[in-house]
């Protein structure tokens, strides 16, 4: 028997192309590696699965990396709106959460799993194989172009088919069975592999964190990376410090910008945390000024606690080269100036990311200039599809990478 479609990967863009074409009465083999399908899907966004965002499309591509541009064909005609009307359509409803980011109201991402596969279990022109590892997809040459004929399992079976979709995801979780096969699959068939590297990942420092300060949270604060003084990024919003660095959403979204460079060129650059990104300088050196007349016979290491967690305060005491024991009203003008620019600057050696087991995405992947952006057909191989994470896009946290899986997906599924 050949398939219509075999897609290779059951995570969210293979299951929702699955979806789709099954939907248009096609033939589908969804091909899972894992014995069960789905994995990363279930526990995205802490298990909870922000699945998209609000945002305009106009707000939305800013926060999308490499070509944000290669979406446009699939977002107008499937984006955030189409896509919470899929799922609530299909028995989910949705919240709307800070950030406007979108979550099943039950905070399960389960349920998000279970309405795709449950659609296509239910479907009889649908066959899900597990455990089913894909070797290559076998072409045939017609009129000076490939088309894409079958899939080889690896232990030798072929499948026959009219149309491939590949799906396999990136390297990011590996254990849930991204393992970056598809990439293989698809330099195999010639096409360009952009280096995949970790995204929406902790960051590591040349400092030593204290232990005080592992897994505290800061809120409110500025991450600033620089590179010879040309500033990289700038985020506002939420971070908290790991064992060997800095994590939590903003260090995430630093990373997305900063890692490709941290891994081509193996040179450190450096961040600085504003504490009070509310204030500019001139406004807490007045404040400053104000408190030190007002509790001038406290001591300097007590008195920390007006202007700084007390968890920062190991952090804090070494670096600013004042006296632990002096009183405010010793303090000088110097002084001053040391914990004002500490406050509002303080210095971290950014050296790498943490690898693809914490990765959330894989930055990199197939070269979008070889993908059709209205179908997500290969331009080198006819009927072959590539989605998701294996194409050379990613994006912020906040439900955008969810939405560029589904998206493409969509389109793969309405195109074969």
């Amino acid at each position: 028997m050949a398939y219509d479609v075999v897609v290779v990967g059951g995570g969210a863009a293979g299951l929702m192309a699955a979806v789709t074409a099954a939907e248009r009465g096609l033939s589908v083999l969804l091909l899972e590696k894992m014995d069960q399908a789905g994995r990363k899907l279930r526990i995205t966004g802490k298990g909870r699965c922000n699945l998209t965002n609000t945002n305009t499309l106009r707000d939305t591509l800013p926060h999308i990396g490499s070509d944000a541009r290669f979406l446009r064909n699939a977002y107008g005609r499937f984006f955030n709106r189409e896509l919470m009307d899929f799922f609530e359509g299909h028995g989910v409803p949705l919240v709307v959460e800070r950030g406007n980011r979108v979550y099943p109201a039950s905070g399960k991402a389960l349920d998000i799993f279970l309405a795709l596969i449950g659609g296509l279990e239910a479907n009889p022109r649908v066959t899900i194989r597990k455990n089913a590892t894909v070797k290559a997809v076998e072409t045939f040459d017609e009129e000076g172009r490939r088309q894409a004929t079958a899939v080889i399992l690896e232990r030798g079976e072929r499948i026959p088919c009219r149309h491939v979709i590949l799906a396999t995801g990136g390297l990011s979780y590996p254990t849930t069975g991204s393992t970056g096969a598809g990439y293989r699959i698809a330099a195999d068939l010639g096409h360009t592999v952009v280096e995949p590297v970790p995204s929406l990942v902790a960051l590591r420092c040349a400092e030593k964190i204290p232990q005080e300060l592992v897994g505290f949270q800061l809120k409110n604060v500025e991450l600033t990376v620089q590179d010879a003084g040309k500033v990289l990024c700038r985020h506002f919003g939420e971070m908290t410090f790991c064992d060997d660095g800095l994590a939590g959403p903003i260090v995430l979204s630093t990373s997305r910008v900063i890692t490709r460079q941290l891994h081509m060129t193996q040179e450190p650059l450096a961040a600085t945390i504003d504490l009070k990104p509310a204030l500019t300088r001139e406004q807490l050196d007045k404040r400053l000024i104000a408190d030190l007349n007002a509790n001038g016979t406290r001591i300097f290491n007590d008195a920390l606690r007006l202007w700084l967690p007390a968890e920062l305060i190991p952090l804090a005491l070494p670096q600013m080269h004042i006296e632990y024991y002096k009183r405010l009203n010793q303090i000088t003008g110097d002084e001053r100036r040391r914990l004002l620019s500490w406050l509002k600057g303080v210095r971290f050696t950014i050296t790498g990311t943490h690898d693809f087991n914490e990765a959330v995405v894989t930055q990199g992947g197939v070269s979008l200039s070889e993908v059709n952006p209205k179908t997500m057909e290969s331009r080198l191989v006819s009927g072959l599809y590539i989605v998701g994470e294996l194409l050379d896009l990613d994006a912020d946290t906040g439900g955008y990478n969810l939405q560029i899986a589904f998206s493409t997906g969509h389109a793969a599924g309405q195109a074969v």
